[in-house]
């Protein structure tokens, strides 16, 4: 099977489960834990919660499918993605919701480490373009999910809106079960303990990794701010909850549509600046988000929420990628994907104590000068390094 018809089966997988989970995130998951009582902190506690799964169990799925092959990881997160969400007709406190959604993390835990390690593994040629066509499905699915559930919520309540994503989620099982199973690679025959020091030991000890890392953990932890209490902002300002969905439908959208491009400016002009410069976008989002007037003018926020994603994402999985050993790449793609679920978890966390002990409005400022402060230290020290080699040189 060609790695292009992979390739295909991968995103339509990975579309069809994460569209219907991001219909169970924001504007329903806020909505739901405030129906149940929970205050700012505690709702930015759940929203955050389930990325925590992924932040400590990543690396670890990704070393047992570089181990035992990709296919039968792939389908037990499709089958945690189908089964979970039945159970939240049951949950009757903030306490029960929580513990649900840690154990509903199970999912994207798989898939994220697993779903990236098939992409990048079939080349580093192009690596940041291929990844960004991937990308189309994650992007695809929080432009539906988002938009799907608002449009739900007009006439349901949360708790029935998991239900319809269960059903869905089903879909899925179709491209998994097209997939090839595929078998461990030889050079992983080896011992436990071993494996487990050397997978480790190529993902820890490579700079880029971190680097890459960290810039995404900073993008996530404004941008998951914003998907935690922007549904309680527009309530409090009187703006329909349907214009949420827009809102994160549009910047899905915009990522959607540039994300190709993106990947593309940094394989040609440096996926570090091109991060940076996207970080910079995002952080002017963030700052003019409280003083918008109206509806329209949020819709252009969204729009630069998504071109920052667009110029950040592909460069960051290219700038490890192209460095990470080959037989690793699945523990190298779990380590990035738990650095930025530390962004994810942290987001909504911070956000939440800062909108309890001040105002939304500081929140959203303080989280943008934090990525502004990151950003300006990646440029400086990616134009200070040229620097230094032009005198050198």
């Amino acid at each position: 099977m060609s790695a292009t018809q992979n390739l295909v089966k991968l995103t339509a997988a990975d579309f069809l489960v994460r569209s219907t989970y991001q219909m169970g995130k924001s504007p329903v998951l806020p909505l739901m834990a405030a129906s149940l009582g929970a205050d700012a902190f505690f709702l930015g506690m759940i929203v955050s919660v389930s990325t925590m799964t992924g932040l400590g169990l990543k690396p670890l799925f990704g070393l047992l499918s570089d181990r035992w092959g990709r296919w039968s990881w792939m389908m037990a997160g499709t089958l945690i993605f189908i089964g979970m969400p039945f159970l939240y007709k049951w949950i009757e406190t903030p306490n029960e919701l929580m513990l649900l959604r840690l154990v509903h993390g199970l999912a994207t835990a798989i898939y994220g480490p697993v779903t990236l390690a098939w992409v990048v593994e079939q080349g580093r040629s192009g690596c940041a373009e291929r990844v960004g066509w991937f990308g189309i499905a994650r992007n695809g699915a929080s432009l539906v999910g988002p938009l799907a559930a608002a449009s739900l919520l007009s006439f349901m309540e949360p708790v029935d809106v998991y239900t319809i994503i269960g059903c869905f989620s089903s879909l899925a099982l179709i491209p998994v079960m097209m997939l090839p199973s595929g078998k461990r690679k030889p050079g992983l025959r080896k011992s436990w303990q071993g494996h487990l020091s050397r997978a480790f030991k190529a993902g820890l000890g490579l700079p880029e990794l971190w680097i890459a890392g960290s810039l995404e953990c900073v993008l996530y932890l404004g941008l998951y701010a914003v998907k935690a209490f922007l549904p309680l902002l527009a309530l409090s300002e009187g703006i329909p909850i349907l214009w949420v969905g827009i809102f994160f439908s549009m910047q899905e959208l915009t990522h959607l549509l540039l994300r190709p491009f993106g990947g593309r400016i940094g394989d040609r002009f440096g996926y570090l600046l091109t991060a940076a410069l996207g970080l910079m976008f995002a952080s002017g989002a963030l700052s003019a988000l409280p003083i918008v007037p109206d509806e329209t003018s949020m819709l252009g926020i969204s729009m630069v929420f998504g071109m920052s994603q667009a110029l950040i994402l592909p460069s960051c999985v290219a700038l490890f990628a192209a460095r990470i050993d080959q037989l690793h790449t699945g523990t190298g793609t779990g380590l990035f994907g738990s650095m930025k679920n530390l962004g994810k978890v942290t987001g909504p966390a911070l956000g939440g104590w800062l909108v309890h002990h001040h105002q939304m409005t500081w929140m959203l400022w303080t989280m943008s000068g934090l990525l502004a402060f990151f950003a300006l230290g990646m440029i400086t020290s990616t134009f200070g390094r040229k620097l230094a080699l032009r005198v050198t040189g």
